[in-house]
C-alpha cells in the first residue's frame, strides 16, 4: 500500500513538473522578439527623406486610423478611433510627434520594430489590429523615410483611451502564439520574372497598402484565410462587407478603371466607394500616377478567388 502511494505521489509530482516546464517553454516561445536589437543602431544611421516618407504615409493610409476623430485635419494624429472587433474594442494610439503622448521620442529603430515585428519600444506585443503583418514586408529605408515625415507633423497632446477587450485577450503575451501561426515577416524582394511596374504594385498592395488586411476573410483567431486573400467577406464585427478585388469580381475592370477608383473613388459601374475605402482614396489620390497604375497592374494579376459565404 505504501509503495503504491509513493508511486502516486511521484507520478503527480512528475506531472506537475512537466506542466510547469511546458508552461515555461510556451511562455518563452510567445515572448516578443523585436526585429532589431539595441546593437543594431548602425542600420539606422540614415536620417530618412521626409518627402519620400510622405508617400509611404499615404500608401499606408496611416491617417485613416490615427487621425484624431471629430476634427477635419487628417494630419493631427492623436489617435482615439474605436475599432470594434469580436475580441473587444481597440483604440488607435497617438502617433503624432508629441514626445510624451505620441511617438516623438521614438528612434527609427523603435518604429522599425513596431512596423516590422509588431513589438513596442517597451518590449511588448502589439495586437495585429495594427496591420504589421503586412507592414513587416516594408524596407528599412521606407521606415526611415516614414519616421522623417512623421517628425514634420504637429504634436498632439493626450493619449487615446485604452483598449477595452474581453478578459482573455488582455494578456498580450498570447499574441506571441498568434504570431507563430500567422506572422511571416520579411522584406518583399522583386520577382525577376516580372517587370518593374508589377513589382512596385506588389510592394504597395502587399506591404505598404496592406490591402489584404481588409479585403480578406478571417478565421476564428483573427488570421487571414489564405484561400480568401483579396476575395473580400464580412467585416470583423459582422456589420459590413468588404468587396472582392480579385478578377472573380472585378475581372471586367481595366487597369485604368482601378487607377480611377484610387484617384476619384468612382467605379466603372458608376458607383462611388464609401465607408473606410473613401478614406483610402483620400490618400491614394495623392500618390504619384505611376504608383496607382502599379497598384492596378498588380491587382489585375491576382488569382480569381470566390468570396466565402457568411
Amino acid at each position: 500500500m505504501r509503495s503504491w502511494r509513493y508511486r502516486l505521489v511521484w507520478l503527480v509530482g512528475a506531472g506537475c513538473v512537466a506542466v510547469i516546464v511546458a508552461a515555461a517553454i510556451a511562455w518563452w516561445t510567445a515572448a516578443p522578439r523585436p526585429a532589431f536589437s539595441s546593437d543594431a543602431t548602425s542600420l539606422f544611421d540614415q536620417a530618412g527623406d521626409a518627402k519620400r516618407g510622405e508617400q509611404v504615409f499615404l500608401a499606408g493610409d496611416c491617417s485613416s486610423c490615427h487621425a484624431s476623430p471629430g476634427q477635419p485635419d487628417r494630419l493631427r494624429l492623436g489617435g482615439g478611433l474605436a475599432l470594434e472587433s469580436a475580441f473587444g474594442t481597440f483604440r488607435a494610439p497617438n502617433i503624432s510627434s508629441d514626445p510624451k503622448d505620441g511617438i516623438g521620442a521614438w528612434t527609427v529603430k523603435d518604429l522599425a520594430n513596431a512596423l516590422l515585428s509588431g513589438v513596442s519600444p517597451a518590449g511588448s506585443h502589439y495586437y495585429p489590429v495594427f496591420p504589421y503583418p503586412s507592414f513587416a514586408h516594408l524596407t528599412v529605408e521606407d521606415v526611415a523615410d516614414l519616421r522623417a515625415y512623421l517628425r514634420t507633423l504637429p504634436p498632439v497632446a493626450g493619449r487615446a483611451p485604452p483598449h477595452d477587450l474581453h478578459l482573455l485577450y488582455r494578456v498580450r503575451r498570447f499574441v506571441g502564439f498568434w504570431k507563430l501561426l500567422y506572422f511571416r515577416p520579411g522584406e518583399i524582394k522583386p520577382d525577376p520574372a516580372r517587370d518593374e511596374q508589377w513589382n512596385r504594385g506588389r510592394y504597395l498592395v502587399e506591404a505598404a497598402g496592406h490591402c489584404a488586411e481588409c479585403h480578406s476573410t478571417r478565421d476564428l483567431f483573427g488570421g487571414i484565410k489564405n484561400k480568401t486573400r483579396f476575395a473580400g467577406g464580412v467585416d470583423p464585427v459582422g456589420t459590413g462587407f468588404y468587396p472582392n478585388i480579385t478578377p472573380e469580381h472585378i475581372g471586367n475592370w481595366s487597369r485604368a478603371d482601378i487607377a480611377e477608383v484610387l484617384i476619384s473613388g468612382n467605379t466603372p459601374d458608376h458607383i462611388r466607394v464609401g465607408s473606410s475605402m473613401a478614406d483610402v482614396v483620400s490618400n491614394t489620390s495623392k500618390l504619384p500616377p505611376e504608383d496607382r497604375e502599379a497598384i492596378a497592374t498588380y491587382i489585375k494579376s491576382l488569382p480569381a478567388r470566390p468570396t466565402e459565404k457568411p
